[in-house]
């Protein structure tokens, strides 16, 4: 299987393939986990209480990280998007206000996982994209807007 070396952009990957095509399965809930180990109380709720607010929750870090996608899955991704409402980044940090960095991508050396990705969709509207350079997507052939 192919590692993916930035977290957040791997994540971007799992928000496409996971939350919107509905092709990565099973559907990865931070409630669930929460539930499993006893904990009855809101996402939201345990963030605020446990100082977790503006941090990755342990659980969904460890999920995300060591999840699986193989090449064939990889090669169906033809667009990202990047916005602060993904719905990976809800269940990774309940609270997030995508007012800070938690999210960015750092590197685009996982863009080769991806050989059919045509399309970065918000890329001038989101502080997400500082990482996302003009000149590197536009030599792969993939569009920005």
């Amino acid at each position: 299987m192919p590692a993916f070396r930035d977290f957040n952009f791997k994540l971007l990957v799992i928000e496409k393939l996971m939350y919107e095509d509905e092709k990565l399965t099973p559907v990865f809930r931070i409630a669930d986990c929460l539930k499993a180990k006893g904990i009855d109380t809101d996402p939201q709720t345990y963030a605020y209480d446990n100082d977790l607010a503006y941090t990755v929750f342990e659980e969904a870090r460890a999920h995300f990280e060591a999840l699986e996608i193989s090449t064939e899955l990889l090669a169906t991704v033809d667009t990202l998007t990047l916005d602060g409402g993904l719905e990976v980044y809800q269940e990774c940090a309940p609270v997030w206000d995508g007012e800070d960095d938690l999210f960015d991508v750092g590197s685009l050396d996982d863009l080769d996982l991806l050989p059919n990705l045509r399309l970065i969709s918000g890329v001038d509207d989101c502080g997400l994209g500082m990482a996302f350079d003009a000149d590197v997507l536009a030599s792969r052939g993939i569009a920005t807007d």
